[in-house]
């Protein structure tokens, strides 16, 4: 039996109870995604300039790449979130936890599996703005035994027993941050959109979040492919699908995040790539890219073991040594423009913006699929009038991620169950607006 397999079998049974408790939620749904620099995020700072901004992004993306790394590098036993490190992330959700519920922000990480906010009477809590959950307080609240068949979808060294036999949970990252608590359930609704009635989360009692001490993160909401992750605990009811159409950061209105029949795109212009859902590092969602177009120069990346990852949290595209050199090198060509000298950190080619610029065609070559980028999906436009490529080199050997830039007017489906990823070049404040 393969690990998706298994999975599934496990979900099947642990989570029957949600899902049927769910299944008004068949026809799909949708929640506001609110990016974490925009004027409706509680991050944001009117004050930050487009070039602070980008490399706070920076540094959440390096930690976002050092946490993929360390999992790839991890064998299929190990649990990855022993040695994660987490970032402060780009997008959040608001939730409303327990009866009568409470409105929190929430990071949306399609790389995380468990879900997790502090928890009162906490032990040892990073501060936060809001006021800590309180299970006590709420009527739909209840425990998970240990000896459960939920408890065991925990990695094997980070769960164990408690004094009156609950499920206790103990995540430890690599940046020293941690979140040790109960695993529980309750109901989490979005809105007036949907309610799930019986969410399984970590209860964080023992909390320090070192990535960020600004008070605004009160845990993280995990839409990655794992069976605790809150995609495959609504499973069946939304027909293992989300998606999501990210509107350029500078938009006055929120991206919409779509569940179900909602989220799936259609129309001649979709194009799908395998999504290699049988891979031993099931929580991120990996496919392959073969080569990039720029102009009328192909580079091919030589590759067929899914060489990339898709991820809403990481702002810039990161390719792969040597495979980034060569692109840099074809991409400076075919500009034919000189880079400035003073290249602002993280960045490696930066000129002067021209109205007459001709930008060529850059498609992405995935297995199945081509997508052409716009000129927005792989340059920014600082306040100096500076035009910076939003590429840069990735660390870890043999991979590339496709960040957040790069997905910027395009509806994306991650579809699991038919395990695959698809596209559609759009214009998303459109699509927002007839939602």
């Amino acid at each position: 039996m393969n690990t998706l397999e298994f999975f599934i079998l496990a979900l099947c049974s642990v989570f029957s109870i949600s899902i049927i408790e769910a299944s008004k939620i068949e026809s799909g749904f949708s929640i506001d995604l609110i990016h974490r620099d925009s004027a409706m995020s509680p991050y944001y700072n009117p004050s930050m300039s487009t070039l602070d901004l980008l490399r706070n992004a920076d540094l959440r993306s390096s930690s976002r790449l050092k946490r993929v790394s360390l999992y790839l590098l991890s064998n299929e036993n190990e649990s990855p979130e022993s040695i994660i490190i987490p970032n402060n992330g780009d997008f959040l959700i608001r939730i409303y936890i327990g009866t009568p519920p409470v409105e929190r922000f929430a990071i949306v990480d399609t790389g995380s599996d468990l879900s997790w906010v502090q928890c009162s009477p906490c032990e040892s809590c990073f501060p936060q703005d809001t006021p800590l959950y309180e299970s006590n307080k709420s009527s739909t609240f209840t425990n998970v035994p240990c000896d459960s068949q939920s408890c065991t979808l925990l990695p094997t060294n980070q769960h164990t027993c408690g004094k009156s036999e609950e499920c206790l949970y103990s995540y430890f990252y690599g940046d020293k941050s941690f979140t040790v608590g109960e695993l529980v359930v309750d109901s989490i609704s979005f809105g007036s959109n949907v309610t799930i009635p019986k969410s399984m989360f970590g209860c964080g009692y023992y909390n320090n979040f070192t990535a960020d001490t600004s008070g605004k993160p009160v845990g993280i909401v995990g839409l990655g492919a794992g069976p605790l992750s809150l995609i495959s605990q609504l499973g069946d009811s939304i027909g293992r699908k989300f998606s999501y159409c990210l509107l350029p950061f500078n938009s006055k209105s929120a991206s919409k995040l779509k569940f179900g029949n909602q989220a799936i795109i259609k129309g001649d212009s979709v194009v799908s790539t395998p999504l290699l859902m049988n891979s031993s590092h099931h929580f991120l969602y990996q496919f392959n890219l073969q080569g990039i177009t720029i102009g009328q120069n192909t580079l091919q990346t030589g590759r067929t073991d899914g060489n990339m990852v898709i991820d809403s949290g990481t702002t810039l595209t990161l390719l792969e040594q040597p495979f980034f050199d060569n692109f840099l090198t074809s991409m400076k060509l075919t500009i034919g423009i000189e880079s400035v000298e003073d290249v602002p950190n993280p960045l490696h080619y930066c000129f002067p913006f021209q109205p007459d610029i001709e930008f060529p065609d850059t498609i992405l070559h995935f297995n199945g699929a081509n997508i052409t980028l716009n000129p927005f999906n792989m340059f920014i436009l600082f306040e100096n009038n500076l035009l910076c490529l939003a590429v840069v080199p990735s660390n870890i050997q043999g991979i590339s991620v496709l960040g957040n830039v790069a997905q910027v007017n395009f509806q994306v489906e991650y579809d699991l169950e038919g395990e695959k990823l698809s596209f559609a070049a759009s214009n998303c404040t459109d699509i927002i607006n007839i939602s």
